[in-house]
């Protein structure tokens, strides 16, 4: 199990797949991406991949091959309903060569909420490829699950959300990354680029981003330094901003964020 701040320079990586026709045609827009970056990267792991495929059996195959084999962890969201187009664990199975099966923790739940004969498009929700562990869903209908390095979650955000919850302490922890963000006002992504690609270039395990901002207020860019050594990310912050003002900027300050 992982915890939040890992060893040092530790770097594990994730992917999320996200499933669904309903989000390549905008009918549904997708915040669970944002959501889950965030939870991930309190625990340390680094999202580094995502994608969008269609509700085709073999395109969602090979995206999850393709994902779990280069990264750490990968989650997917949608298509784990009772419809016939909620093909997600049955693409799972496929991509691991095994079969599906009713699990019998779900059918129990299943039968306790709503009682009597379970009818077909329930029980398609209780299906979870064998050799699977169950994924806790403390909201409302059945759990998801994971296989391997994969975790299959629900794609209703709020149901998503509380099924994060149970893949957090399964997560194999990396060192967690650190922010800083430096506000420039009155001064153009031009004057920034030169002293901001110097810092960049002497430290490469960092990353720093500007990110402009326009308003009635004024304008400037918001610069991000991002880093996993907390002593590099305290000196890099100093060296940029007496690099922005050797080339005259001087309305310069730290916030907390973008």
């Amino acid at each position: 199990m992982g915890s939040p701040g890992g060893a040092q320079g530790e770097v594990v990586t994730a992917a999320v797949l996200i499933i669904g026709d309903e989000i390549l045609s905008g009918r549904t827009q997708d915040t669970n991406l944002r959501d889950i970056a965030k939870y991930l990267g309190v625990h340390g792991v680094d999202l580094v991949e995502a994608r969008t495929v269609p509700d085709i059996m073999e395109e969602i195959i090979a995206a999850l091959n393709a994902l779990r084999a280069r990264y750490d962890y990968v989650i997917t969201t949608g298509g784990i309903g009772p419809t016939h187009d909620d093909i997600t664990a049955d693409a799972v199975a496929q991509a691991f060569g095994v079969e599906l099966q009713e699990h019998p923790d779900i059918l129990a739940m299943m039968t306790a909420r709503w009682g009597g004969e379970l009818n077909a498009a329930r029980r398609r929700m209780a299906r979870v490829p064998v050799g699977g562990d169950l994924v806790k869903n403390p909201v409302q209908g059945p759990p998801g699950f994971t296989i391997g390095n994969v975790f299959v979650l629900a794609g209703v955000p709020q149901i998503m959300r509380g099924m994060l919850e149970d893949v957090g302490p399964r997560l194999r922890s990396g060192a967690v990354v650190l922010s800083r963000t430096v506000r420039v006002e009155g001064s153009g992504e031009g004057a920034l680029a030169a002293p901001l690609e110097a810092v960049a270039k002497s430290h490469p395990a960092m990353s720093l981003g500007s990110y402009p901002f326009y308003g009635e207020g004024g304008f400037g860019s918001n610069l991000v330094l991002r880093g996993r050594d907390p002593v590099e990310l305290e000196g890099t912050v100093a060296e940029l901003i007496a690099a922005l003002k050797a080339v005259g900027i001087e309305t310069i300050r730290e916030v907390d964020a973008v």
